[in-house]
């Protein structure tokens, strides 16, 4: 009977909504995730150069199941970009925190 839902799913059609204001989407350059037993929580963050406080833009919370497929579709864009574009390299590790974008440092 599970396989009669998921042959029934494969020809559904889901519309999507897409407003104008989320069309425009949100620049980001840091993500840190979190998770707990039943959700991941994916903060995308914005950090500019000479302002020492980063901005949390947007919060996404996904189940670990919606996890996994994020991670998969990922995984299949990034190798389909690197086909059509190239290899993405990597910077020199992992950011140091606090970045500084050439611009005076913040005092706490």
């Amino acid at each position: 009977m599970e396989e009669d839902n998921k042959e029934k799913n494969k020809g559904q059609q889901i519309n999507v909504e897409l407003s104008d204001d989320v069309a425009e989407g949100v620049y980001s350059n840091l993500a840190m995730i979190a998770h707990s037993q039943s959700e991941f929580v994916v903060d995308f963050i914005r950090l500019m150069p000479g302002v020492p406080k980063a901005k949390v833009k947007a919060r996404i919370i996904i189940t670990p199941d919606h996890a996994k497929r994020l991670l998969a579709a990922l995984k299949d864009n990034i190798e389909k970009y690197e086909q059509s574009f190239g290899k993405i390299e990597h910077g020199q590790g992992t950011p140091q925190f606090p970045l500084n974008f050439g611009g005076t440092l913040g005092e706490a």
